[in-house]
């Protein structure tokens, strides 16, 4: 399910009236792959509910260059909602996650393995109120860069 992000903080508050655990995880999930599958069931795992944040696609071209997204924000966003481990996705447009996570309130953030709490910008936010931080493994050899850049490869022979 989508949800507007000025709806979130209700739709996460009545959750939390049911004790519900709410997991949180944001990226770009340009072009959805196994990596991102595990990542995201390992984040569930953690909790009753996943809430994913999305860039924008203009966070996105901020983010990664001009060429990107390759698939639109409404595109991945459907996508993303289709998977079993994800409750709610969340369009942002925001250069990070800071501003949808004062709002959501996580009780565990989640992020992949090449974050630490000093390198994560939102972390001051998620510790401030009382949140954990989780960091999950990278799949090696996962990701919309590789896939991207093979895909490149095999157009220029």
């Amino acid at each position: 399910m989508v949800i507007a992000e000025q709806n979130i903080e209700l739709w996460c508050e009545k959750l939390r009236q049911q004790n519900k655990k709410i997991i949180f995880t944001n990226g770009c999930f340009d072009i959805l792959h196994a990596g991102h599958v595990r990542y995201l069931e390992s984040a569930k795992a953690l909790g009753d509910c996943l809430v994913i944040g999305l860039n924008s696609d203009a966070s996105v071209r901020a983010l990664k260059g001009e060429s990107r997204p390759i698939n639109s924000e409404e595109d991945r966003a459907e996508v993303l909602g289709a998977l079993r481990a994800v409750d709610c996705v969340v369009v942002f447009g925001d250069e990070t996650a800071g501003n949808l996570i004062a709002k959501v309130r996580p009780d565990v953030y989640v992020k992949g393995g090449d974050y630490t709490v000093e390198t994560l910008p939102e972390a001051k936010i998620v510790l401030g109120y009382g949140g954990k931080i989780e960091f999950i493994p990278l799949v090696t050899g996962r990701s919309s860069s590789n896939i991207i850049n093979k895909i490149k490869l095999t157009e220029e022979k």
